[in-house]
């Protein structure tokens, strides 16, 4: 009974995410985009950059494996999850997160490979495999979420394309889609700083 419930819930997810493809296309373009210019021109917020590398540091500093894996879940379940439901704000937010993350990753991968050579990009691309669709998708989802926003879709009569229901199925994707992703990718850069 509960392994039918959870395979009904899985589908009906993937049903959402055909809903939402050109969302997650134009979530990954934008971070695509951002990613190239922070690995091309990695001159901006330089400084601030530094100092929240920093501060991340310390904040890890001390910590056992486990505790740096819950800190790294929560963060970034944390942040993806408030790209998805504040896409409710016409989609700003999601489209100010893809851009800040794409930027900040291609920034970072840039100073990476100044400093320690292409080899160096094996200690993101790991965790990077399930993090990062994990991120699209919550953008994709919360673009969705802003469109139909902006198309005054209130009503759950409206169906498919009203805010209640992308709002709900949203949330059922984070559940069963968004989530694993991240508790993997948790793990594995947890594991990776620890050994490292």
């Amino acid at each position: 009974m509960i392994l039918k419930s959870l395979k009904r819930n899985y589908l009906k997810c993937w049903d959402f995410g055909k809903e939402c493809e050109w969302f997650f296309v134009a979530a990954f373009g934008l971070f695509i985009l951002t990613f190239l210019v922070g690995f091309a021109y990695p001159v901006f917020f330089r400084t601030e950059i530094f100092d929240m590398i920093k501060e991340l540091i310390l904040r890890f500093e001390g910590k056992s494996m486990i505790d740096m894996i819950v800190l790294i879940f929560l963060n970034n379940m944390w942040a993806s999850f408030m790209a998805m439901v504040l896409g409710v704000f016409f989609g700003v937010v999601p489209v100010v997160t893809g851009v800040v993350n794409g930027y900040l990753i291609g920034f970072v991968m840039r100073e990476a490979v100044v400093v320690d050579g292409i080899f160096s990009l094996w200690k993101i691309l790991p965790h990077g495999v399930f993090e990062l669709p994990a991120i699209i998708f919550s953008i994709g989802i919360g673009l969705k979420l802003g469109w139909s926003v902006v198309g005054g879709r209130w009503s759950a009569r409206k169906g498919k394309g009203s805010v209640g229901y992308v709002f709900l199925e949203g949330v059922r994707f984070f559940v069963f889609v968004v989530f694993p992703l991240l508790v993997v990718a948790a793990i594995i850069e947890g594991l990776l700083i620890g050994l490292m």
